[in-house]
């Protein structure tokens, strides 16, 4: 709470104006509040739509010296990925994720739940990858 509502508040606590007074006053102090900076609001309210993953290496091929890759993922792919694992049968669910473990892909379909994918996209803003050649770019990240 800002310093100057804690002020109204206490005023109507103190009896020295009446709860329409504050309300007014405290009105007219939240229109006073600056606007947030344009690209501030847009960026919390806009939902991305992409998962976006570039690769920038030195290739050793011998071509023109560099390897890019660049993945655009729409996200309503992976949400639909999700709903879909949700309703196979528990069976094929097992199996499948044996042989993802035969693959050395240590994931369990079983746990991917719709709020965990939510979750993760949350998070992509704060992804860091970690790459052993340092004329190596990537990047992770939801647009």
């Amino acid at each position: 709470m800002n310093e100057q509502r804690r002020q109204i508040l206490e005023m109507l606590a103190e009896g020295r104006i009446t709860a329409d007074e504050a309300e007014r006053l405290i009105d007219a102090v939240g229109r006073e509040q600056p606007e947030p900076p344009p690209g501030a609001a847009s960026r919390a309210k806009s939902r991305p739509k992409y998962l976006r993953v570039v690769v920038d290496a030195a290739d050793d091929s011998g071509g023109d010296g560099r390897s890019r890759v660049n993945i655009r993922v729409p996200l309503q792919l992976l949400r639909a990925g999700v709903r879909l694992a949700s309703i196979v049968p528990p069976q094929a669910l097992a199996r499948v994720n044996a042989e993802l473990a035969r693959s050395g892909v240590p994931i369990d379909l079983t746990e991917l739940k719709p709020q965990h994918i939510e979750e993760l996209i949350d998070q992509l803003d704060d992804v860091t990858v970690d790459v052993d050649d340092p004329s190596a770019k990537v990047q992770v990240f939801c647009e």
